[in-house]
């Protein structure tokens, strides 16, 4: 058996829940947060038989996809001043961080 760990973006972690119940997969959904945008992202855990652990990393690739989104990133007006200009950046999001983990014992009570 195997337990996954799912950090994927909050605007992907519904569509995902729903495809994994969908194929019968139990999900536990806890909110978390991101260190580098500071954005709310969710962690999904799912217990699974060790052959299906590929079916479930193909579903989190297909609906975990990378786009590009637009944020905007303070820069200095100038150095008389010290002011700040908002500049609109296109960063990468989405996409999925995943740890696959060996259980040694699981318990249901």
């Amino acid at each position: 058996m195997k337990l996954i760990f799912a950090i994927v973006q909050d605007d992907d972690s519904a569509d995902l829940i729903d495809t994994l119940n969908e194929d019968g997969y139990r999900v536990t959904k806890l909110a978390t947060t991101g260190g580098f945008m500071k954005e709310g992202n969710t962690t999904l855990i799912i217990g699974v038989d060790d052959e299906k652990v590929n079916h479930v990393l193909a579903k989190i690739e297909e609906v975990c996809r990378t786009r590009e989104q637009v944020v905007v990133q303070a820069a200095p007006a100038t150095i008389e001043t010290g002011g700040f200009i908002p500049v609109p950046v296109e960063i990468e999001v989405g996409g999925a961080t995943v740890f696959v983990i060996d259980v040694d014992k699981y318990i249901k009570i």
